[in-house]
Formats: C-alpha cells, structure tokens, sequence
C-alpha cells in the first residue's frame, strides 16, 4: 500500500492589521458601551464610584439611591461586584437589540469595505507600509 501524503502545512501571517484591529476595537465598543455605559478606555481606566447614597426627602424619611451606574468601571466590578453585575444585566437586558444591530452592520460594514477597497488597501500595503513599516504591520 502506498504511503499516505502529508497536507502541506500553511503558514499564519505574521503580520498586524489595522483593518482588523479597529473592527476588534468597534466590537469592543458595541459590548462595553451597551453594557456598562462607557467606552473599552473608559471601562479600564473609569471612576470607581458605584455604591449607595442616602437622600433625605423630608419630614424623617431618607431614601437609598444608587449613584454611578451610568458608567461602570472595572474598579467598580471589583469593589461591588454584586450590584455592579446587577446593573450589567439590566443594561444587556435594554440593550441588547440595538447591540445586535450594530454588531450585524458593523460586520457587514467591513465585509463589504474589504471587499469594495481591496485593490487600494493592497496598493498601500506593498508600496507604503512594507517599505517603510517592515512585514510587520498592513492596513
């Protein structure tokens, strides 16, 4: 019997592209902005101020408010987590289909941007980012 042949191996590339990582960085905005309230940048580096306020409204009576949970921050996951996840979900709840959407025609968006500007994105590629940037880096 004949020796099986072996499937050529391909190769990754190696290189990073700016295409894909700003469509990463829309997806990441589409999540965190539907469910925490802010910007990828603004979830790391936010304020940690989620928590309960007491409110007097008169004649003896005081009402707890939860105050800071427009925008949710990692400190403030990791200070509260229980309310801060609470929110979250609330947040995905009300969210979720105009996430959805966004999602789906970003996706489209880029497919059909890709697809529309390959022979420029090439053309930059080979005589702009190669020469200059190394193989390292392309649009």
């Amino acid at each position: 019997m004949a020796p099986r042949r072996r499937k050529t191996k391909r190769r990754r590339s190696r290189s990073f592209s700016l295409i894909n990582a700003l469509e990463a960085y829309t997806y990441a905005s589409i999540l965190s902005e539907g469910v925490a309230g802010t910007s990828p940048w603004g979830m790391i580096t936010g304020a940690t101020d989620l928590g309960y306020t007491t409110t007097d409204v008169g004649i003896g009576m005081s009402v707890n408010a939860l105050s800071g949970a427009q925008e949710i921050s990692l400190g403030d996951i990791v200070s509260n987590p229980g309310t801060a996840l609470s929110e979250m979900s609330k947040n995905l709840q009300s969210n979720l289909v105009p996430m959805a959407v966004a999602s789906l025609v970003t996706g489209v968006g880029f497919r059909f941007g890709k697809r529309l500007l390959r022979r420029p994105i090439g053309n930059i590629n080979r005589n702009i980012m190669k020469p200059l940037l190394g193989a390292g880096i392309k649009l």
